[in-house]
């Protein structure tokens, strides 16, 4: 008689020293509309256009919180968001799935924190395959900032081609 095969240790995913995802997948749930924001609070109106646009399927929402420095140099905890502005994000993205759902569609919200914006919003819409995307633009920019920062609307819909309608909204 053959001796038992001899079970392999499993490791956990917390104990493994290289390999280890440092953050969670990006969502892929289909979503016919992603409402995005970068760090500012969703205005009614941008939820409205989601309801119309989406006709009963899905909506996605995406808030960025931002993260400072350069991508160049040693990482510096005090670039990456503070707790209160995490928790300022997540009341904007349960705001926004409250009123949605109280639409009468089913809604999903996420949480990213980037350096990039219209890179990570890009990434957002094509994992879930999204048809429309509304950007949340801030009322007004000083104009040095919108000189450095770009207009978010446009990089966005750059980056995801003509096949995906992008359209801003300002609160």
């Amino acid at each position: 008689m053959a001796p038992p095969a001899r079970e392999l240790p499993t490791r956990s995913p917390i104990r493994r020293k290289f390999g280890r995802r440092k953050f969670d997948r990006q969502p892929d749930q289909h979503a016919a509309v992603l409402i995005a924001a970068n760090g500012v609070a969703i205005p009614g109106a941008a939820v409205r256009l989601a309801l119309r646009f989406a006709g009963g399927r899905p909506v996605a929402v995406v808030t960025i919180a931002r993260l400072y420095g350069s991508s160049l140099g040693l990482q510096n905890p005090g670039l990456m968001p503070s707790r209160r502005e995490m928790a300022v994000q997540r009341e904007i993205v349960e705001g926004a799935v409250t009123s949605l759902e109280k639409g009468g569609v089913e809604a999903w919200g996420q949480i990213a924190v980037s350096r990039k914006p219209a890179k990570t919003i890009a990434a957002a819409a094509e994992a879930r395959s999204a048809e429309h995307v509304i950007v949340v633009r801030p009322d007004q920019l000083v104009r040095w900032r919108q000189v450095v920062e770009g207009d978010l609307v446009n990089e966005v819909a750059r980056k995801l081609g003509s096949a995906v309608v992008v359209e801003g909204v300002s609160p």
